[in-house]
């Protein structure tokens, strides 16, 4: 018997090669064979010609996408009784180059998923080896006799549910970045909502924010957010901050207004009533007389700007800003109309405090966000160099920026210089970190790199996360999956679980775009096109979903 804790609701998939990108120059035979084999059962007895590797011979091979979970291989019958047991060094990447990495060399390692290690071959058997977020896997004969491999499959774990919400456009690299932002939410939102697949699989308050937006376009309101949202809470006493980060704290408050938007659960968000109160009691204490943040904890916005004292100080100033407003908003829903106006006036004090225009594309978009300083000149500072200077977790703000300030065309070219130009280095999920800056004398992370050329995933980075240590597909970096439904199709909610709408498209340079969107009551789809210096639209709403009046939604984050 077994103890039921609750089910999983784990799908598994087999994934097979789709091509060998490298072998050893000897001891490899019959490579090809992995790459059109699709039976996964060992037979005591097969004529057909196995793939061998022999002492001394390696292969990498290329699931030709980012996928969570583990391997499977198979060997065959040794060719002699007493043969012992075959070896294997198997390496897991994200890239191409990161799976032909040794361990330490430019920080690969095995942190939080084993990725690099030999293991032991059972003759006429199936061995499985993972988890961990990977696209390649290399394979060396570790031991002294040739190995006989039957079969390589990826076994891809996803949670047991499917996507409903859509977008399509005119523009196919406009609609592969919301699905490549889609495929990075799915294989984060296991049960409950990772940051990355490789590294950390963990639950970060600070990703959860920009993935909260993404999983509402493509599930609607999964439970994974919640279950992420209350296991954070709960290890986490008022006093202490949320993963011991004072912003991520500020990012709980503003993914529970978000949800309550989208989700419309008045009991859930009665849940938080207790803890958004002592929060917001702690918050305020975080500030001076005159309103400027006196945040403790670790002080991280984002990577770009770790260390840059200033622009962390303005982020937080921002963030501090809106936290507070939708503290005082929940709490006002809640019925604690003293604490509400208390926070009110506390976000009026933060923001009459605000710093000057920061340099940084993203804290310019969050200062504008929070009414600090004027929409255009901000947008006017995203729209400077184009994409360089976005990154990977703030970037979305940056973009709600444009949109804001009616600049969705720019926003898309932004965003399809920085979102875009991953996908076209062989991205197929979205980074933890990327700098335009890089693709200057560097190449593709699904080949290594030629003599003289710059790895683009080994060479980059910085702090706790350079080189191959870097995650590949991380929730943070999904910000562009909910702008371009929330902007362009211009789907947003206007009253709490989406009730009614406001659906006010932004095409932009686009000739027409359209989609689903997943509600609590079913499926809006959308379709809007451009004609004769209009826009004319076909909106099907479900049944408790009334439309409201455009422009009427609300503009929370």
């Amino acid at each position: 018997m077994f103890v039921d804790t609750g089910a999983i609701g784990e799908q598994l998939h087999s994934v097979f090669p789709v091509r060998i990108i490298w072998q050893s120059d000897h001891a490899v035979i019959n490579s090809q064979w992995l790459t059109n084999q699709r039976i996964s059962q060992p037979l005591q007895s097969d004529s057909r010609p196995a793939c061998v590797l022999e002492p001394g011979g390696a292969l990498l091979i290329d699931f030709g996408c980012e996928l969570n979970g583990s391997v499977e291989l198979a060997v065959g019958a040794p060719v002699a009784q007493i043969d012992p047991l075959p070896a294997l060094r198997l390496r897991l990447g994200e890239s191409a180059s990161e799976a032909m990495a040794e361990l330490g060399e430019r920080n690969a390692g095995n942190d939080y998923a084993v990725r690099d290690d030999t293991v032991m071959m059972p003759w006429l058997g199936v061995r499985s080896f993972g988890p961990s977020g990977f696209r390649f896997l290399r394979i060396d004969c570790a031991g002294q006799i040739p190995v006989p491999l039957t079969h390589v499959r990826a076994v891809l774990a996803l949670r047991n549910v499917e996507p409903s919400g859509s977008f399509r456009c005119s523009d196919q690299e406009v609609t592969r970045i919301w699905e490549v932002g889609a495929w990075t939410t799915r294989l984060n939102l296991q049960h409950h909502l990772w940051d990355g697949i490789k590294r950390d699989r963990l639950v970060w308050l600070g990703d959860l924010q920009p993935a909260a937006g993404a999983v509402q376009a493509i599930f609607g309101p999964d439970p994974a957010i919640e279950r992420s949202l209350d296991l954070i809470r709960d290890c986490t006493p008022i006093g202490s901050w949320m993963n011991g980060i004072s912003s991520y704290s500020l990012w709980w408050i503003l993914i529970h207004e978000r949800w309550w938007w989208g989700k419309g659960d008045r009991a859930y968000l009665e849940e938080q009533r207790t803890y958004l109160a002592g929060l917001t009691a702690l918050l305020l204490n975080a500030m001076d007389a005159s309103g400027r943040e006196q945040l403790g904890g670790m002080r991280f916005i984002d990577w770009p700007s770790a260390g840059v004292d200033a622009t962390v100080s303005a982020g937080l100033q921002a963030l501090l800003c809106l936290a507070l407003g939708a503290g005082s908003r929940m709490l006002s829903i809640l019925g604690d109309a003293p604490r509400a106006e208390q926070c009110a006036a506390g976000a009026a004090r933060a923001r009459r405090a605000g710093q000057a225009p920061s340099a940084s594309k993203a804290i310019a978009g969050l200062q504008a966000l929070a009414g600090m300083i004027p929409s255009d000149p901000a947008a006017l500072r995203i729209l400077e160099g184009g994409a360089r200077g976005m990154t990977a977790f703030l970037g979305g703000f940056a973009l709600e920026t444009l949109a804001r300030a009616g600049r969705v065309d720019r926003g898309l070219a932004i965003m399809r210089g920085y979102w875009g130009a991953m996908i076209e280095r062989g991205a197929t999920s979205f980074w933890e970190e990327f700098d335009v800056d890089w693709l200057e004398g560097s190449g593709r992370i699904d080949e290594l790199p030629d003599p003289g050329q710059r790895d683009l995933h080994g060479d980059f980075g910085r702090f706790g996360h350079a080189g191959f240590r870097m995650s590949l597909c991380h929730a943070w970096s999904v910000a562009p999956t909910a702008w371009l439904s929330e902007n362009v199709l211009g789907i947003r909610p206007a009253s709490p679980g989406l009730a009614s709408v406001s659906i006010t498209p932004q095409l932009g340079m686009l000739d027409w775009a359209e989609g689903r969107y997943p509600t609590p009551h079913g499926l809006i789809w959308v379709r809007h096109e451009r004609k004769n210096g209009t826009i004319e639209s076909e909106i099907s709403l479900p049944d408790g979903v009334g439309r409201a009046a455009d422009g009427a939604g609300t503009k929370v984050l």
